[in-house]
């Protein structure tokens, strides 16, 4: 009990933190009037776009898992949408859970093997935008005419970017040690888990081992560039997202000058707030105002147009799809936290 109050503490902290650095400075009037000044049919291109980008990520988790079992295509649909679902209703990112085990339970596949792939998935999220951010500062020169900005944004873009990669470089190491050190690290976990009874450590090594067994991609370098290039994908894909995005609000701009924008988006959706609330917005409005020099009250007003559609397409997707298997909400959200606790 203890341990959720301070992290619920902790989320609701970030959440108001974030949500006053997004609504600092807003007028109100300003900000109501550009709600729905919008092109009709780029917004409607938009809303359309939303269940693409869970079909595309979809057919690139499969490499992930046919290893292991061969999945269907809407079960793979369905736990990202109802993952994603559970991440947007209910704080701390249960959606991350919520989705390989609801995906375990439906194919009838070992847990920890599923959860394995999804951190491998998120490893490889991080390292993705990372090289298209890196190629988009390295070519510089090349667009300094089209594509002018501070100083200060890419000094900001190169902080965020190191701080990515630290991580998903933390988290790369330590999936190759189970890859190549696979008896050592067990035993160095281990040993760390001696404090807890037995029952509760064995459980956590069984787990362990069934995530290793979620690995097994890296095995084959064609499969591992398969993947590589779904990544470049997915992500060029939810850079197109955003690019229609502005076409609705008639702001034109190349399409590699969302890449940073959508970096920045990645960055404030991984902070676990409730529905994103806070991060996404904060990041979103730096990115708006930054790069492309939008009116303050203009970017706030885009920031929770994008939020809300996603928000609203996501849940209403994924109700129907909970509907449909006969599954309530919170028998979902519970999965994710019986393996926290």
């Amino acid at each position: 009990m203890k341990k959720n109050f301070v992290r619920f503490g902790i989320i609701f902290f970030l959440t108001v933190v974030f949500l006053y650095f997004f609504f600092r400075g807003v007028e109100w009037k300003e900000v109501f009037g550009y709600l729905t000044d919008v092109k009709r049919e780029f917004f409607i291109l938009v809303i359309i776009l939303v269940p693409f980008h869970f079909v595309a990520r979809a057919i690139r988790w499969e490499y992930l898992l046919k290893h292991e079992k061969k999945t269907k295509l809407f079960s793979r649909f369905a736990a990202l949408a109802i993952g994603a679902t559970v991440t947007f209703i209910f704080p701390g990112r249960l959606g991350e859970l919520a989705r390989p085990l609801y995906l375990a339970q439906k194919e009838n596949m070992k847990k920890g093997f599923v959860i394995g792939t999804v951190v491998v998935e998120r490893v490889f999220d991080i390292f993705t935008m990372c090289t298209l951010l890196g190629l988009f500062l390295i070519t510089r020169p090349f667009y300094s005419s089209s594509f002018q900005t501070k100083e200060e944004v890419y000094s900001n873009l190169q902080f965020w970017g190191s701080v990515a990669i630290v991580v998903a470089s933390i988290l790369f190491l330590f999936i190759l040690a189970f890859i190549f050190f696979r008896e050592k690290t067990l035993a160095i976990f281990s040993f760390f888990l001696k404090p807890l009874p037995q029952k509760t450590s064995q459980k956590i090594i069984e787990f362990l081992e069934e995530f290793v067994k979620g690995l097994k991609f890296f095995h084959s370098a064609g499969n591992l560039l398969m993947y590589i290039l779904l990544s470049f994908g997915v992500w060029l894909s939810i850079v197109f997202y955003y690019w229609i995005f502005l076409f609705a609000y008639n702001i034109s701009m190349p399409f590699f000058s969302l890449i940073p924008y959508t970096f920045l988006i990645m960055i404030g959706a991984a902070i676990p707030t409730p529905g994103m609330a806070g991060g996404f917005h904060a990041f979103s409005r730096e990115g708006l105002t930054s790069l492309f020099s939008v009116n303050l009250n203009l970017a706030i007003a885009m920031t929770i147009v994008v939020h809300a559609i996603q928000l609203v397409m996501t849940c209403l997707i994924g109700y129907v799809i909970l509907w449909k298997e006969g599954i309530s909400l919170l028998q979902i959200k519970k999965l994710g936290e019986d393996v926290e606790s």
